[in-house]
């Protein structure tokens, strides 16, 4: 969902969140800078604004005063919610001007119960909470009464499907150019086995997430994973922040494991490429998690072909 959002509206919201940046009276680090730049040019397309230190000191009261579209205060909040992350901490000041600036605008948000009871030391819901979240919006509907761990890994034993293992392998004889040889290409490099291979992941969350890093043009490293999946939020819209956004970060870039898949590391937030993955996303003209759509309409695609038709415009380095 592309939300329309005014130069004066950009403008205060910007201000906001160097208020929660700066948690009221601290200096503005690097990356608290660059995210807030990026957020200008790839977000509210404000690329003229280069100074943070122009914007207006944004108060509550001023953006309940100027956000007078629902949706438009929703996405306020989730930008003020992720400068509370960017420099690698969850800091607690910097969440209580985000929760001063929510309750505001009146906006409740999943994301943002998560991050309060992420800093008060409630990591075991919290990774439960985000993973049923994200497993829902894998499966674009509710997941209850699904064991994650055993859809995850479908294939084991009696259901090993070596039929479907050699579709995909036959995606390696197609032309260098295409999206499927692109795709098998992608999966032989990483190691990762064919959906049907007992140690495959389930294909409706394996082929979806591994086009979407070759569309994306998005590697596996922990920046990679953090900018896929928000490239993910951007284009689907279940539990963009919930399921997606703040997993990834909290895993990727504050160390948070959640599993014994996704070993945990610091640092992978990239604070200029989030906001372009994001933005990127959001202009997709089809969303590779949709229930309806089928990788096997577009494996003989010329790959630079579909990004055009995808809309994809080129990735930030």
């Amino acid at each position: 969902m592309n939300i329309k959002i005014g130069r004066i509206e950009g403008e205060a919201i910007l201000g906001a969140m160097q208020q929660v940046a700066s948690a009221g009276d601290r200096p503005l680090t690097d990356a608290d800078t660059a995210s807030m730049l990026a957020a200008a040019h790839y977000m509210l397309r404000r690329p003229d604004i280069s100074d943070v230190g122009s914007l207006p000191l944004t108060t509550p009261d001023d953006l309940r005063a100027l956000l007078r579209d629902r949706d438009v205060a929703d996405e306020a909040v989730k930008y003020l919610a992720i400068m509370t992350l960017v420099d690698g901490v969850l800091d607690n000041a910097k969440l209580a001007r985000v929760l001063d600036y929510s309750r505001a605008l009146d906006v409740e948000a999943d994301h943002l119960t998560e991050l309060v009871e992420a800093a008060s030391g409630h990591m075991d819901w919290v990774i439960a909470d985000m993973t049923r979240k994200n497993f829902d919006s894998v499966i674009s509907r509710s997941s209850e009464g699904i064991d994650p761990a055993a859809w995850i890994m479908p294939y084991g034993g009696e259901k090993a499907d070596p039929e479907l293992v050699a579709r995909y392998e036959a995606l390696g004889k197609l032309p260098a150019n295409t999206f499927g040889k692109a795709l098998w290409q992608f999966d032989k490099t990483n190691g990762y086995s064919f959906p049907g291979h007992p140690g495959a992941l389930n294909a409706a969350f394996a082929t979806p997430h591994d086009s979407t890093h070759v569309i994306a043009g998005y590697d596996t490293s922990y920046r990679g994973e953090i900018l896929v999946s928000t490239f993910t939020a951007g284009m689907h819209p279940i539990n963009p922040m919930a399921g997606h956004i703040l997993p990834v970060i909290l895993n990727g870039h504050l160390g948070v494991r959640f599993n014994d898949v996704a070993t945990p590391a610091t640092g992978g937030l990239d604070p200029e490429e989030f906001w372009h993955a994001w933005a990127r996303g959001r202009g997709m003209t089809v969303d590779l998690f949709a229930p309806e759509w089928d990788v096997w309409q577009w494996v003989e695609h010329d790959l630079a072909d579909l990004r055009r038709t995808l809309n994809v415009s080129p990735a930030g380095r």
